[in-house]
């Protein structure tokens, strides 16, 4: 009982004051900025702010009611506090004519989350109130509002939870449309193991520590302390299509967390060490090349998120030495989709999606079926378990071609959007054209650009046709 009264009184301690901003005030990111200036100038950078003023987003929902009377099933994670305070039921959305409170994903949507409830279509539940809840255990005092704990706020406790609960989709057919929370659940980075510091959660990964001593507030009562500031920037491959605060450092962000993410290296075997090459010109099955790729430490598989809309893919251009080209896959031209090239060869990375009569359906609300053609994640440390190694690996037959190779380039590519779902949203006149050029931004993985040349392979000891291509 004793003990019981003093957690009472620290939590008086800690929000038992009578704060200065009403809840109407918080609920308002602009008011976070006089404490919290880093913390906002990058959250106002990121895609969570501009959830709701995406102009995709917007015309993919104009459409959407149109055609499958959407409600709020796209509002309800796009712009969150609108639907929470009543301001939209999601069939008119329009973000210009709502107030900064109920536009994007905003700090008190997350910070005022009160309980978990489903783990995908926004499934969070707020409590409305003048508490902001975050992972430090001791909140400092502020005059600003009441501050408490949570450990679903925390990196190290929170499971992923929170996040998973809105960047996870489930159709009402019960098609999983996006799962990153799922796929994460199933890598070592969800296993409890504090010998390999795991788990890592995606706030681990996604909102990166300070390890130096700083504060998180600007106040004067606030605390010095280490790995206390979280990255507040969240980059994937999305990036704003009209003019938004920021721009340079998110796109700074998505090269930095992208090109690691997967690389061209050789395989490991059960219990070995990681092999030579990543790419190999064989005479094996009459002529071969053939390219590995491994997600190394990736949370989940890849590319993830709104997979069916993702266009990723391995370009791979073979060279005589006289540097003509002589085979070639996945060298998509600007205007086209690597689905549309009728590349037989081509190495592809993202869902394939169907309607119920099994055509391919352009829009996410058609999906009756979808196959998954991604990039697994890590699941085992242990080397000598076979499921180690979890690469994939593309093969081109390129017959008597074979002896013709000196040299090789290959890359992943990756677009956030298809160019046949943009023309689409075009030609219904949902979608600016100006926006849907912007829209086509291609992204090189920098990690998996890799170069083979027979010279090198040839030095190789024991002469394997690879080049040596390790972790780096």
């Amino acid at each position: 009982m004793r003990r019981g009264w003093m957690a009472w009184l620290l939590v008086l301690a800690a929000c038992g004051h009578k704060p200065t901003l009403t809840i109407a005030e918080l609920e308002d990111p602009a008011a976070c900025v006089r404490c919290h200036p880093q913390h906002y100038a990058q959250w106002a950078a990121s895609m969570h702010a501009y959830a709701s003023d995406d102009p995709v987003f917007v015309a993919l929902n104009k459409r959407g009611q149109r055609e499958a009377h959407l409600g709020v099933f796209c509002v309800r994670c796009h712009a969150p506090m609108a639907v929470a305070l009543g301001l939209t039921d999601g069939t008119s959305f329009d973000p210009a004519k709502l107030p900064a409170s109920a536009r994007g994903v905003t700090c008190y949507f997350c910070h005022d989350v009160a309980k978990v409830a489903a783990d995908h279509n926004n499934g969070l539940e707020l409590a409305l109130d003048d508490v902001m809840r975050g992972g430090v255990l001791d909140p400092a005092a502020t005059p600003a509002h009441r501050a408490r704990f949570d450990e679903q706020m925390a990196s190290a406790t929170n499971e992923s939870r929170m996040c998973g609960s809105c960047h996870d989709v489930v159709m009402p057919t019960g098609v999983a449309l996006e799962r990153t929370y799922k796929e994460w659940q199933a890598t070592i980075f969800a296993q409890h193991d504090p010998a390999h510091d795991l788990p890592l959660t995606c706030s681990g990964c996604h909102m990166k520590s300070d390890p130096s001593a700083t504060t998180i507030a600007t106040d004067a009562g606030a605390k010095l302390r280490a790995n206390s500031f979280h990255e507040h920037l969240w980059p994937g491959i999305d990036e704003a299509l009209t003019p938004f605060p920021g721009a340079e450092v998110l796109a700074a962000g998505i090269a930095r967390d992208l090109d690691p993410a997967l690389t061209i290296v050789g395989p490991t075997p059960p219990g070995g060490v990681i092999g030579n090459g990543g790419i190999c010109v064989s005479p094996v099955d009459g002529g071969t090349i053939t390219v590995r790729i491994d997600t190394r430490g990736t949370g989940h598989m890849w590319p993830s998120g709104a997979t069916h809309d993702r266009r990723a893919w391995l370009e791979v251009i073979a060279f005589d030495a006289t540097n003509h080209v002589v085979f070639s896959s996945g060298d998509v031209p600007d205007d086209k989709d690597p689905d549309e090239i009728g590349d037989p060869n081509l190495f592809a990375m993202w869902d394939r999606t169907s309607r119920a009569d099994g055509s391919a359906a352009h829009f996410f609300w058609d999906v009756a079926t979808e196959q998954s053609h991604l990039l697994r994640g890590p699941v085992t440390l242990d080397p000598k378990d076979p499921a180690f190694d979890h690469s994939a690996t593309a093969t081109y037959a390129v017959g008597p071609l074979a002896d013709q190779i000196d040299h090789i380039t290959a890359r992943v590519r990756i677009r956030a959007l298809p160019r046949s779902l943009l023309r689409e949203l075009v030609a219904s006149g949902d979608l600016a054209p100006e926006i849907a050029a912007r829209a086509s931004h291609t992204l090189d993985v920098a990690g998996s650009v890799r170069h083979w040349t027979r010279a090198d392979a040839e030095r190789a000891k024991p002469y394997t046709g690879c080049v040596a291509s390790p972790y780096d």
